[in-house]
């Protein structure tokens, strides 16, 4: 039998290329027929290493999954940015590449970054997802996470619903 060794930590800036490659890897598998395909390229392009050596020095928290050598996800999180919600803490994106996903490790990363929160001093938290991402509405779902608000996000004049989580 075959230890894996996965550890959940903050990100540094020497992981931005890393982090790139797992964003346009669990972007693309998350959003492809959801956000038309030229605005979803253009996101994914957008955010290259460099984007992710700023946001690594910058004010967000940013975690990394990683197991053995590779970073096999990553959750970005802060303060609640939707005023009208009382939860304090949000985790703003949380992604797997594909090959990682439904074995517990997005559990894992999940329970890390409320860990965090909670440590920075937020009381409760909340993940906005869309409402047509199944795997993420059903993942947030079993992690018990109470569907509270609807708001919408337009991507290339296509609005899209989206939904919040919160965790008390």
């Amino acid at each position: 039998m075959t230890t894996l060794a996965v550890d959940v930590r903050r990100a540094e800036p020497g992981d931005a290329v890393a982090i790139s490659e797992t964003h346009r890897a669990a972007w693309q598998h998350a959003y492809s027929g959801l956000i038309p395909y030229r605005t979803l390229i253009s996101m994914v392009e957008r955010r290259g290493h460099s984007w992710w050596q700023r946001a690594i020095r910058g004010s967000t928290s940013i975690l990394v999954l990683e197991v053995e050598d590779t970073i096999a996800g990553y959750a970005t999180l802060g303060l609640n940015r939707a005023r009208s919600l009382p939860q304090e803490g949000e985790i703003y994106e949380l992604y797997l590449r594909p090959e990682y996903q439904g074995i517990g490790l997005g559990s894992r990363l999940f329970s890390e970054a409320r860990r965090l929160l909670g440590s920075l001093g937020c009381k409760g938290m909340v993940v906005w997802t869309l409402e047509e991402n199944d795997r993420a509405v059903n993942f947030y779902s079993a992690l018990g996470g109470i569907d509270i608000a609807e708001g919408s996000e337009t991507f290339d004049k296509h609005p899209l619903r989206k939904i919040a989580f919160v965790w008390p």
